[in-house]
């Protein structure tokens, strides 16, 4: 039973700094992506960024590059998600996600709520 469990959400002031977590487990994650998404209240769930899992390639949606910095630690089995200068438009629910290939993202976390107040 795949479980991926977000934490590190919260909230703070715009320009600031969160990390979040998602502590991946049963399976093994070698060939997968590693995705973080987010929704905002009566928007759709979007794309933030990936990381491959062994080979560390990581892609990144426009809105957060060069804030935003996706890693993994493989002996831990865990996805970190570093937010720097923050904006109120960073508000949402972030989602772990779990892609095996090219078979999208079948798993996924119950969501960790970040709010940016300006």
């Amino acid at each position: 039973q795949v479980q991926l469990v977000e934490s590190g959400g919260g909230l703070v002031q715009a320009g600031g700094s969160l990390r979040l977590s998602c502590a991946a487990s049963g399976r093994t994650f070698s060939g997968y992506n590693m995705g973080w998404f987010r929704q905002a209240p009566g928007k759709a769930r979007e794309f933030v960024t990936s990381i491959h899992w062994d080979e560390g390639i990581t892609y990144y949606a426009t809105s957060v590059k060069g804030r935003f910095t996706i890693s993994r630690d493989n002996a831990k089995n865990t996805v970190y998600l570093q937010m720097n200068s923050l904006k109120p438009e960073d508000t949402a629910i972030y989602y772990c996600a779990a892609s095996y290939k090219g078979e999208g993202y079948k798993y996924w976390g119950h969501g960790t709520q970040v709010t940016v107040s300006s």
